[in-house]
């Protein structure tokens, strides 16, 4: 039991390290490195499981693990992660608030 707990422990290390390094989430869009592998979408990781299939090697070990622990509900398991990093990486450019309230 103490082997699979610090195999969790590892890929939990392992992904909170982990950044997209291609495609709409990759360094071109989220300059330096990426969007941490953990604050993608789950629509995103929803798309490689049913279209493209996760890429090979490491990287998509650790897309399916991230994805499936998102559809079951267990997103909150990289609240800590989220938090060392300074917060929920940002997807989508700030809009414009171009609206006034009248009185």
């Amino acid at each position: 039991m103490e082997e699979l707990a610090a195999q969790i422990q590892r890929d939990l290390e392992e992904i909170e390290r982990t950044r997209m390094p291609f495609g709409k989430h990759g360094p071109a869009h989220h300059p330096p490195h990426g969007v941490p592998i953990y604050d993608l979408p789950v629509e995103y990781l929803a798309w490689f499981a049913a279209k493209g299939g996760f890429p090979s090697g490491r990287l998509g070990v650790l897309l399916k693990m991230v994805h499936q622990m998102k559809v079951d509900g267990l997103d909150s398991v990289f609240d800590a992660l989220r938090q060392r990093a300074g917060g929920r990486t940002q997807l989508r450019p700030d809009r414009p608030k171009n609206f006034q309230f009248e009185r």
